[in-house]
């Protein structure tokens, strides 16, 4: 496995930063979850915290992923589908100047966006409106698109469209790559359990979750126990643990891989998109669990580092550094 095509939904991050959870409670919003919104009600809790201190950035869970696996050398695309607006030939053109070959939609609504809710501790309540990023189709996602990759990566976010998920998974198959997924947020799980589970059984090969997505997915309390059922379903299992690592299963190779302590943990936002980076990009490396496992860890811990998912040159820097060592059998977790 050497390229990586994501798909998911094109959106562009508003990341605030509250002094409070009392927007969430107003809005009966829960702590660390994902929900969809119409546009008035996203413009609504925009309100409730203008003034608020903000930060605007490319978003989308696996557009995360996938900008920063083309930092880390990984060959990339990406598929979504913006408006016909400023925001959708911002989104566009970032990916370019990145490297990232685009295979981008437009649609009649306006480009999507992403208000990230950053609570005092650094977690962070997502309230998306798709906008454009809703009207991508399972007829658009043509057999050619795939033809220079190895593996499609999807984020779980787009399990909002059944039949445009399963469509681009089932085309990706039948071309021969192999299909990673993250099960993106706890109630997108509890929401899309029963489909999950057909499409993961069916055609998932590796499958990333948090603590709280495993037990959605699995009802299993203990992480461990999920991730031995996770694998029972697909080639590869990582079920993250948050400050204790995360526990990684392929076959009869199992192993629980620590953290990289954060300097100081401003925000987790892009948090497990990071992660997935740094995995994905160590398995196209062709290293091994541990090494991908402790690139994801690396990753992760940069990113909290900050507000959003943007981080200067010196962190990047940084980054590159301790993945050499990780690649050179040093610096392992």
């Amino acid at each position: 496995m050497k390229r990586v095509i994501g798909i998911g939904n094109a959106l562009t991050d508003m990341l605030i930063n509250l002094d409070s959870d009392a927007t969430l409670q107003r809005f009966s919003l829960a702590r660390g979850s994902m929900s969809l919104v119409d546009r008035g009600l996203q413009k609504e809790i925009s309100k409730s915290v203008a003034g608020l201190p903000n930060t605007l950035s490319l978003g989308g869970s696996a557009a995360n992923t996938i900008r920063a696996m083309a930092r880390l050398g990984t060959s990339v695309g990406f598929i979504g589908k913006v408006g016909l607006d400023s925001t959708g030939d911002f989104f566009e053109q970032a990916l370019e100047n990145l490297g990232i070959a685009p295979v981008i939609f437009r649609g009649t609504e306006p480009s999507g966006r992403c208000l990230a809710l950053v609570s005092p501790d650094g977690e962070r309540t997502m309230v998306t409106y798709l906008g454009a990023a809703l009207e991508m189709k399972a007829a658009e996602i043509l057999p050619e698109i795939f033809k220079d990759y190895d593996c499609l990566y999807v984020e779980g976010y787009l399990v909002q469209d059944h039949t445009l998920i399963e469509s681009a998974i089932r085309t990706a198959k039948e071309c021969g790559l192999k299909i990673a997924i993250d099960l993106a947020s706890f109630n997108v799980v509890e929401e899309n359990k029963e489909f999950l589970h057909r499409i993961v059984a069916e055609y998932v090969d590796i499958l990333f979750a948090n603590e709280d997505e495993a037990k959605a997915f699995t009802g299993e309390e203990e992480p461990v126990n999920a991730l031995q059922k996770i694998s029972e379903m697909c080639e590869l299992s990582i079920v993250k643990i948050g400050t204790r690592g995360a526990l990684i299963k392929r076959g009869s190779e199992v192993m629980h891989v620590g953290i990289m302590a954060a300097a100081k943990r401003v925000d987790t936002t892009g948090a497990g998109d990071f992660y997935a980076a740094g995995f994905m990009s160590g398995l196209c490396k062709g290293l091994s669990l541990r090494q991908c496992g402790t690139i994801g860890a690396i990753a992760a811990g940069k990113v909290i580092e900050v507000v959003g998912t943007t981080f200067g040159e010196d962190a990047w820097t940084d980054m590159f550094a301790l993945v050499r060592k990780v690649e050179a059998g040093q610096y392992l977790f």
